[in-house]
């Protein structure tokens, strides 16, 4: 039997603690799962709980939304995505790789939805003790209004007991009493069970619709490919109509009763499972070194108009065990080419591209511009060793070294991919090089990257 006092004690050290749960609780020696059932029975949220994450701007947040302020303007002042801020307003809660919703679903997105109910077939109240939102009322409000209600309290004094208008007291009342009795928990979970009001989604449900997406992605269209298509052959029927957002849920999230089924073999992806996606302010640099993005390269380097800056990328091997570095002349199109047979790690890398930058003159060592790839993490050794800048291209942006993009593909005609790039030498990479190299180019005005850049290396 836990003794008052050691509740008194906790809630004393969650204040001193600034709400960390699991802090307060080992300062007093007591276990977590008591201390969270406390937290949930007082209607409180707190930090640290297994699982999840608090985040430290919620409690602004919240305010602006009392204050008025609309969703995605209240994200963007606190610095939160707006579906992040779409789940606070719906008391979603995120565990994991899961959301719970206030009716007791958690939604997995690799496994998808589970339904969490008693054996009445109600959602449990313990998953709906935690306070969702400011705007919501607790179980322990509820439990009060039933108290003070009884005691023959107006509604008025209930609301300013509760810090509530009065009009919310009254809608409660009114709402979630049974023949004149106001009972709190199952207010609680019939309002919890209301918010969401789960129903099939719109694929999922028989009928032209459904027939329409799981034949489009029977012919490998991508879900944003069909949200677009049926505005073009539906243009006024309104029920033809879905996101591509719902489509996705369809396939990953949804129970096996949805298009799962239909699509298993369909996706162009070939997953079953959604790959996760990281917003930008979530995502994190691979490197220890900070990079220099490449909208912080100079003007001349974009135009093309001054030699000497270079596109950098790796071709992988079977099995990523072995690869070639490639580099192309943004100027020129002239091609350098790298053996690495025995892997690809960001020291091996940066020991092939020294020597390789280093062989040319001065003013061809203008600089390299590369993706994010962890091959190169070593990138401010190779700039002290060489005196060349790297920037860094945007994530997903291969566009952004279009040149070293379409060389790649001009490699593979030598070096197919799936095969084992070990068994080829570096006098074998030296020949591939020199062909392309000795091709005329439409761009250079059929010269050959070779001639043109002999004629730099000729310059006085």
């Amino acid at each position: 039997m836990v003794s008052a006092g050691l509740k008194d004690r906790f809630f004393e050290a969650l204040d001193r603690e600034d709400g960390n749960v699991s802090a307060a609780a080992r300062s007093v020696g007591l276990s977590h799962n008591t201390a969270f059932g406390w937290m949930r029975r007082a209607g409180l949220r707190g930090r640290g709980k297994p699982g999840t994450t608090g985040h430290s701007e919620r409690d602004r947040y919240d305010e602006l939304r009392g204050a008025g302020v609309s969703r995605s303007e209240a994200a963007a002042q606190v610095g939160v995505h707006v579906r992040t801020a779409q789940d606070w307003d719906k008391g979603i809660r995120k565990i994991g790789n899961s959301r719970l919703h206030p009716d007791g679903r958690t939604i997995d997105y690799n496994t998808g939805v589970i339904t969490v109910r008693d054996s009445a077939g109600e959602p449990s109240l313990a998953r709906l003790e935690a306070r969702l939102h400011p705007r919501f009322l607790t179980l322990t409000e509820r439990e009060q209004i039933a108290d003070l209600h009884r005691d023959g309290a107006s509604l008025r004094e209930i609301g300013r007991r509760l810090g509530r208008a009065a009009s919310t007291i009254k809608r409660e009342v009114d709402s979630y009493s049974v023949r004149g009795a106001y009972r709190p928990h199952q207010a609680h979970r019939t309002w919890a069970a209301a918010r969401s009001r789960p129903k099939a989604s719109k694929p999922a449900t028989s009928g032209p619709l459904r027939d329409y997406v799981a034949g489009k992605l029977a012919l490998q269209w991508s879900p944003e490919q069909i949200c677009h298509a049926l505005l073009i052959d539906h243009p006024d029927d309104e029920v033809m109509r879905v996101s591509t957002e719902t489509i996705y849920q369809a396939i990953y999230v949804q129970a096996r009763g949805g298009l799962r089924r239909e699509v298993a073999d369909a996706l162009r992806t070939g997953r079953t499972r959604r790959k996760p996606h990281r917003s930008p302010e979530q995502r994190t640099s691979p490197f220890t070194d900070e990079m220099v993005m490449i909208s912080e390269r100079p003007a001349e380097v974009a135009d093309r108009a001054v030699p000497g800056h270079w596109e950098g990328d790796l071709i992988v091997g079977t099995g990523s065990a072995s690869a070639i570095v490639t580099l192309v002349e943004r100027s020129t199109r002239y091609v350098l080419l790298g053996h690495l047979p025995g892997g690809h790690t960001a020291e091996e890398v940066r020991d092939v591209l020294v020597p390789l930058i280093g062989s040319l003159p001065q003013h061809l060592r203008g600089s390299l511009t590369w993706d994010q790839g962890c091959e190169m993490a070593a990138h401010k050794q190779f700039t002290v060793a060489t005196d060349v800048p790297v920037y860094f291209c945007d994530p997903h942006s291969p566009w952004q070294r279009g040149s070293n993009e379409n060389t790649n593909g001009l490699l593979r005609q030598y070096f197919p991919k799936g095969t084992d790039l070990s068994v080829h030498s570096a006098e074998d990479l030296e020949l591939v090089a020199h062909r392309l190299n000795g091709r005329p180019r439409k761009t250079l005005g059929w010269k050959t990257p070779a001639e043109r850049l002999r004629d730099l290396l000729t310059v006085d």
